[in-house]
């Protein structure tokens, strides 16, 4: 069914980006046009899904050329699950910068280079097209690496060079695999590509693409090995970016995972999921115990993430249905914690006089607020998988399908490290909010604005009490990865 609201996510944020540019000359007005296109955005992704469920994938090709030829957009029920959760997030990195005291955030182009990044995220989920989703997804990287390069931190510059010159690498990886698919096939529409594989042989290029994807895909994801680029890029950016970049922008490489062994690569599937599980474990390990040891609680987030995607892969990598299910459960509820829980660190951190947010100098900051500690002690349980709150059934859908799968040593060792994330969640609560502050050290009185992350606390909250209606849309997105053919004949109109 062709819908134009698959171009909402899109390009509502790209012409916002235009017309905050022409605004630059008025802050209000262009932080009123990025809410209005925040919200529009977020309302359109809603709607693909809610069409997905009742009329079934939806498509739009772009120009009127009907696939393979043309460029169209789909929104079945994975690109609508994470399109969702994307723009929900993105909304509330929109409403922290309405209250982010940061300097960066005051200038003309940061605004535009935000919806920029969002229009990336979005067009990446919803294109039918792989070199399209290559477009889609330098625009993201090339927004965020500009707004860490003009961020506070001294760093910030580095870091987005460090970044630019890694992502070349995945960049790399990304093309060599389109080019070797449409030099094999003749096409880039990903659902061609998937009915040609699964019809004929599989020629040489057909399994080297599949390596160099999914090496593209792991880079964007921060997986171990490729991990290296993710710490000091996610530490030094401005809160409203690090929010985002650690919890909706490397989900972009979990779902071009997804898409790999569930549609194109359903033959080197079985091969592909061996190694994520390998490499989720490894993660899981490697970040939760960088956590236990880094010394700024933005970066103590970012290495978290390492854990947090090591989980997921381990539920891609056992590959049920309930496994899937569950890794999905748990993407949707990590954007929401991680963004929250980055943003109340950013809270504390503009109360510092030089908004760090080192944790020998925050220690004791917030110590008279109340609420900001009660909101990040409830998304630290909820990161450490503590009922009732939603990453509890995120770890629990993980468990059972462990247990169904009965790998009993994977889930065992994925078990005992999700431990250490209530370790380090626990103490660096406890130093920052618990302990009396330094001597000689102040607080600055007004930082910045707490809805953004409160709002996104009582979604946990919800999702932890009401988790029902998000495990069944999971589990419904399953059943349709589970038969590739409904996708093809959806984009092919058969």
């Amino acid at each position: 069914m062709h819908n134009p609201l698959l171009l909402g996510p899109i390009f509502i944020p790209l012409t916002s980006a235009a017309l905050t540019i022409l605004t630059a000359g008025n802050r209000s007005v262009q932080h009123l046009i990025a809410l209005i296109s925040g919200v529009l955005a977020w309302l359109c992704a809603i709607g693909v899904l809610l069409a997905n469920l009742s009329g079934g994938i939806q498509t739009y090709p772009i120009g009127g050329w009907q696939p393979p030829y043309g460029i169209v957009f789909v929104g079945d029920l994975l690109s609508s699950f994470f399109a969702v959760m994307a723009t929900t997030v993105i909304l509330g990195g929109i409403i922290y910068i309405l209250g982010c005291k940061d300097k960066s955030v005051s200038y003309p182009t940061f605004m535009p280079l935000f919806l920029c990044m969002s229009a990336g995220l979005s067009g990446a989920l919803f294109t039918g097209d792989i070199f399209t989703l290559f477009v889609f997804i330098e625009l993201m990287v090339i927004s965020s690496v500009i707004m860490v390069a003009i961020s506070d931190n001294r760093l910030g510059l580095e870091a987005a060079i460090k970044y630019l010159f890694i992502s070349a690498m995945g960049t790399l990886f990304l093309l060599f695999g389109i080019g070797a698919l449409y030099a094999t096939f003749g096409t880039l529409n990903m659902a061609d590509i998937a009915r040609l594989l699964a019809d004929g042989d599989r020629p040489l290029l057909a399994e080297a693409a599949a390596v160099m994807l999914a090496c593209a895909f792991l880079l964007k994801s921060a997986v171990f090995p490729f991990h290296f680029w993710q710490p000091d890029f996610h530490t030094t950016a401005p809160t409203p970016v690090s929010a985002m970049l650690s919890s909706v922008v490397v989900k972009v490489g979990v779902y071009g995972l997804i898409r790999l062994v569930t549609l194109m690569f359903t033959d080197e599937a079985p091969t592909i999921r061996a190694i994520l599980i390998v490499l989720g474990v490894i993660g899981v390990f490697f970040g939760s115990l960088a956590a236990l040891r880094t010394y700024d609680a933005k970066r103590l987030l970012a290495y978290s993430t390492f854990g947090q995607i090591g989980f997921i892969l381990v539920g891609i990598g056992w590959g049920t249905p309930l496994a899937l299910t569950a890794a999905l459960v748990y993407t949707f509820n990590h954007a929401l914690i991680k963004s929250s829980l980055l943003m109340l660190t950013g809270v504390v951190s503009s109360h510092t006089l030089g908004k760090s947010a080192r944790i020998s100098e925050i220690g004791g900051i917030g110590n008279k607020m109340g609420l900001t500690g009660g909101l990040y002690f409830i998304g630290g349980l909820a990161l450490a998988g503590v009922p009732p709150l939603n990453g509890f059934i995120s770890k629990l859908a993980l468990a059972q399908s462990g247990v169904a799968s009965q790998d009993w040593l994977t889930l065992g060792l994925i078990i005992g490290a999700g431990i250490l994330t209530l370790i380090y969640m626990t103490r660096t609560w406890q130093h920052i909010f618990q302990r009396a502050p330094e001597e000689g050290v102040k607080a600055k009185p007004h930082g910045d604005s707490q809805l953004a992350p409160a709002l996104l606390i009582a979604g946990c909250v919800f999702l932890g009490l009401y988790a029902q209606p998000l495990l069944d849309l999971a589990s419904r997105a399953v059943v349709q990865l589970g038969n590739p053919q409904v996708y093809i004949q959806a984009v092919f109109g058969g």
